[in-house]
């Protein structure tokens, strides 16, 4: 497996998470987005659309998302499980991930690409350019905090986000939590039941990568 990484983005880390909970280290080459690296020709090569993570498998197989990613993943090295080990938690997972990208990525992915200077004309991933819209900013915000609320309501009633043990709705959940320090938005300390589950969770050793 050949995997291509961003040390810096949201997105690269929780296919780098899921890749150390299955104890797997592939070939991996570092694109830095801050250096535009992603719209080199080399790397366009491997994903046109010019986005990252990108996990090149065994067979030549190029998988450009990260649920496509940890489903391979999952298929390929089912121990230990991080998808759901029957149909009922397999549903959960991919319900509570789903809530995630929505709820909690999207807005902190809106406020940092339609305020920060180097989104500027690239305020949507991939290679088109697109104008920063700061309503989008000012409503990113808003949709944040109430992701950090959303989280510790969940939490108050589970030790993780889709069942009873750690899975990929819990990475992508605490990529974008840790995420959102770079647009200045923490989890609030009466959120202590969040505050909990993140700290478990830095405690491992993929979070760390």
């Amino acid at each position: 497996m050949i995997f291509y990484d961003c040390s810096t983005a949201p997105n690269p880390r929780r296919a780098r998470m899921f890749l150390a909970e299955k104890g797997l280290s592939p070939e991996t080459h570092d694109i830095s987005i801050a250096k535009g690296e992603q719209l080199d020709a080399t790397f366009l090569a491997v994903n046109p659309r010019a986005t990252i993570p990108v996990l090149v498998t065994d067979t030549g197989t190029v998988l450009t998302e990260n649920l496509g990613i940890a489903a391979y993943l999952e298929a390929a090295h089912p121990e230990p499980p991080l998808m759901g080990r029957d149909a009922d938690e397999k549903g959960l997972v991919l319900m509570w991930n789903s809530i995630v990208e929505q709820q909690g990525g999207a807005p902190v992915a809106e406020v940092l690409r339609n305020t920060h200077p180097a989104f500027e004309n690239r305020a949507i991933p991939g290679p088109d350019h697109y104008a920063q819209i700061p309503e989008l900013a000012e409503r990113g915000q808003a949709r944040t905090a109430r992701f950090f609320d959303l989280l510790e309501e969940r939490l108050q009633d589970s030790p993780f986000l889709a069942t009873d043990h750690f899975t990929l709705a819990d990475i992508s959940a605490f990529v974008f939590v840790d995420f959102a320090r770079v647009i200045k938005m923490r989890v609030p300390e009466a959120n202590t039941a969040t505050l909990a589950w993140q700290e478990a969770i830095r405690e491992r050793p993929s979070s760390q990568l």
